[in-house]
């Protein structure tokens, strides 16, 4: 009987091992068309292609129009999400519109909002080459300017950026075939300057302040680059 057992047992391992090589000798084949395997860390993607390494997707952290024509259907229910119907703000981004089939008011929204946390946490940070890509040329010289400054002095920003409580388009027109969008955002913020001892000499590092801007993006709608830039900065 235990004869008989270990002859079984014996059969069954010669036989695993023979479909066992045999697979090997498929499944382990290499053809040349394999992925390579996705490393998280890469500046490429399994494909092969570089990865931008932006924290948000848009090519450089501004407000981009979609790849694809918007149908109408589409564009009049991402209108009402941004201005009510047949109000002033939407007859004005509907112009644009007109001019650019592509532009999504509800997409450039979303992009207005992540570049401006972008741009107010690059200036805390002196964070000049995020700030080159995000702002037009004089809005971009007043920044640094204002960085520079601060550098000069020996002042430090504590800062932290909580959340925008509300963005919302205030006004929008069409100068050529440059299209401006103007956008209030109230945001809340932690920010303190510190001078070179350390001190606090301007705001609370222990207190969330809003704070009301008003921005201009811009975009020549006749050129290649789909992104906006900031033109213009103010505080309400």
């Amino acid at each position: 009987m235990n004869g008989t057992f270990d002859i079984l047992t014996l059969l069954f391992l010669v036989i695993a091992v023979v479909i066992f090589l045999r697979l090997r000798s498929v499944l382990g084949r290499r053809t040349g068309n394999e992925r390579p395997r996705y490393d998280p860390y890469s500046t490429q993607d399994a494909n092969g292609k570089p990865v931008r390494d932006n924290i948000v997707t848009l090519p450089r952290g501004e407000p981009a129009r979609p790849a694809e024509p918007l149908d109408e259907a589409t564009f009049a229910r991402n209108l009402r999400d941004i201005a009510p119907a047949d109000s002033d703000i939407a007859q004005k981004l509907s112009t644009i519109a007109q001019q650019d089939r592509s532009f999504d008011p509800k997409h450039f929204m979303q992009g207005a909002r992540s570049a401006y946390e972008m741009v107010v946490t690059a200036f805390a940070q002196g964070d000049r080459k995020m700030l080159r890509q995000l702002l037009s040329r004089e809005v971009f010289d007043s920044f640094a300017s204002a960085i520079d400054e601060r550098e000069k002095g020996g002042a430090t920003v504590d800062f932290k950026f909580v959340g925008i409580s509300k963005a919302e388009v205030t006004d929008a027109e069409l100068l050529g075939r440059a299209a401006h969008i103007t956008v209030k955002f109230i945001s809340e913020l932690i920010t303190a300057t510190r001078n070179r001892a350390g001190e606090v000499v301007d705001g609370d590092p222990s207190r969330i302040r809003e704070v009301t801007d008003i921005w201009t993006f811009a975009r020549e709608l006749t050129a290649r680059d789909p992104n906006w830039r900031v033109v213009a900065t103010g505080a309400a």
